[in-house]
């Protein structure tokens, strides 16, 4: 895939879900470049290894980061964390899309954050729903600086 194509990076270990939310954003032609990721480690790996160190890290960042909160290897707070505290992937919106609605996770992901915090909906027509609006607002809708820092 050419640099700056990817539009959605989605941290996401239950395949199912990824399926899911994959349908729902292509059926509606939010994201035709969506990456994948089944842990933290992975997604870490994937943000923050070598060669993206080298290669130009803003023309290569997704418009959008969909993160689950519970996550092997590197837990979705860790996760965040990690890219809330790097200035490369700061400005990067991420929506944590996950199953806990525990206050607890829900306010650390706010202190670190998280531009969106959504609880997956169980019914089928309710996450592709769910999905779609997610990636309109913050694909299509939501203004975001330009990756070169220029105004």
């Amino acid at each position: 895939m050419p640099p700056g194509q990817i539009e959605i990076l989605m941290i996401e270990d239950n395949p199912n879900d990824a399926e899911l939310a994959m349908y729902a954003l292509q059926k509606n032609r939010l994201a035709n470049h969506i990456v994948v990721l089944r842990d933290g480690a992975e997604a870490l790996d994937y943000l923050f290894d070598e060669a993206a160190r080298e290669r130009d890290a803003a023309a290569d960042a997704p418009k959008l980061i969909l993160l689950d909160l519970k996550l092997p290897k590197v837990d979705g707070i860790d996760v965040l964390r990690r890219l809330k505290s790097d200035p490369r992937t700061k400005s990067i919106p991420v929506v944590m899309l996950t199953s806990s609605r525990e206050e607890r996770d829900i306010v650390k992901s706010y202190q670190l954050g998280v531009n969106s915090y959504i609880v997956k909906p169980v019914d089928f027509d309710q996450f592709t729903k769910a999905v779609q609006e997610i990636g309109l607002y913050w694909l299509l809708l939501n203004e975001q600086p330009h990756p070169r820092g220029g105004g």
